[in-house]
């Protein structure tokens, strides 16, 4: 006779062999799920570097759909990847001339041997490949980006009660106001 425990683990056990697909499926669901909940910096590609060849969208790719459902558009500043996220900043230098463009990740490729990242004509146009179609590019995250503005010492923001009082206004108040 076997015991209460032996039966629930061979138990267990037959049905995991039952239903492994429906198991594997759930469990990858609830990572999905999940996902969000991983900070940016646990990330497989997070922090790497990547050196490689670059290639461009062409301007007839414009009004397609990207792979995140966004429709691309030549001008933008967005670039495909085969391992980063979804709206990831990716810093892309071309050493050649110096020159950087920041871009976002909406799209998965580059499906060519060799490529790291196909960029939109925009952003391919601000680092100066267009003519040569593709080009060694160098390929970093930007984990904390912030958007360049003025600084505050330089802006001055005049009170309300400054103006009204230094101003003469084209109009009186209603209790001056010739029809009352």
């Amino acid at each position: 006779m076997r015991s209460e425990n032996e039966r629930i683990k061979n138990g267990v056990a037959a049905y995991l062999r039952q239903h492994t697909k429906v198991v594997r499926l759930f469990a990858v669901a609830v990572l999905l799920h999940l996902s969000f909940l991983i900070p940016h910096s646990f990330c497989l590609n997070a922090q790497h570097v990547q050196t490689g060849k670059a290639s461009y969208y062409t301007k007839k790719w414009t009004g397609r759909k990207t792979s995140n459902g966004d429709r691309l558009h030549h001008d933008s500043l967005t670039c495909a990847h085969r391992t980063y996220p979804f709206g990831t900043l990716l810093q892309v230098t071309n050493p050649a001339n110096g020159r950087v463009v920041v871009v976002k990740v909406n799209d998965r490729g580059p499906y060519v041997r060799g490529r790291i990242i196909d960029l939109s004509w925009g952003a391919a146009r601000d680092l100066g490949i267009l003519s040569q179609g593709i080009a060694t590019v160098t390929v970093e995250p930007l984990v904390h980006f912030q958007i360049p503005m003025k600084k505050d010492y330089d802006l001055v923001i005049p009170m309300i009660s400054d103006i009204v009082e230094n101003e003469v206004f084209p109009w009186k108040p209603i209790s001056e106001h010739s029809l009352r």
